[in-house]
């Protein structure tokens, strides 16, 4: 506990140095409608609480939610399907890959003509930006396999799925929590991005409300609260990482 405290230490220190100069240059500016100090932030996060607490935040977070599932879910069975068939990934990858290319923001409208405001609009656009991550790093992770074992395993009349089992899926969990780690802030922010666009509730419809009141510590209260959200949900990926993945460190 105590080295994980000194490791800690400095990335505390380089935040508490930011927000210090945050303050310092708000506290100079005549309008701070325009850059809010983070003690403004603070205050109008505390006055906000209820709405943000107990309607927008849900909302979010249930578009996160049904967005990391699918995600995940088609993501794995991408990677499994072009690590079983070389013609798969010849065909898939590319597709994949220029799936990253279209600009979200050009999307999320035609999501919204598509399915109104509702919340598939939203888990699109949250889609769209997580199962990349999630299907390019476990496949990575079943490239990293060791032909060795594979072979080894061969050697012992192992079927397939008894290869896959045993040794792939071992090799690639750390691969696929990496890979939800990354998918996580992703998936947040594609969820703003889709309220911030078109949306009746959400912290990102929340903000783009503010910033219609030219309140900017109303517009950067929901933010925080996000980029929180994201830290606590990595943080809790990262405990169960260490509990499954106990054959290696994790820091």
């Amino acid at each position: 506990m105590k080295g994980q405290w000194k490791s800690n230490l400095p990335a505390a220190l380089l935040v508490l140095a930011v927000l210090m100069l945050w303050q310092w240059g708000a506290m100079g500016m005549d309008a701070q409608y325009i850059l809010p100090s983070p003690v403004q932030i603070l205050q109008r996060l505390w006055e906000l609480r209820e709405p943000l607490f107990l309607a927008h935040l849900p909302a979010t977070m249930g578009v996160v939610g049904i967005g990391l599932v699918i995600s995940v879910v088609l993501g794995v069975a991408l990677a499994v399907l072009m690590d079983a068939s070389p013609v798969a990934q010849r065909a898939i990858y590319p597709l994949i890959i220029a799936s990253q290319t279209i600009p979200t923001t050009a999307l999320a409208p035609l999501f919204v003509l598509w399915f109104g405001y509702s919340i598939w609009s939203k888990v699109l656009v949250t889609v769209l930006m997580t199962f990349f991550p999630i299907t390019i790093t476990v496949f990575d992770g079943f490239r990293a396999v060791r032909v060795e074992m594979v072979e080894l395993m061969h050697t012992f009349g192992a079927n397939r799925r008894q290869i896959f089992c045993k040794v792939k899926v071992p090799a690639v969990l750390p691969y696929a929590f990496s890979a939800l780690k990354m998918a996580i802030p992703l998936s947040i922010i594609g969820a703003a991005i889709g309220e911030w666009l078109g949306a009746q509730s959400g912290l990102g419809y929340f903000s783009r409300r503010m910033m219609t009141q030219l309140d900017g510590a109303g517009v950067f209260a929901p933010i925080v609260l996000l980029s929180l959200v994201a830290m606590v949900l990595v943080g809790v990926v990262s405990l169960v990482e260490r509990r499954v993945v106990t054959w290696r460190g994790v820091t």
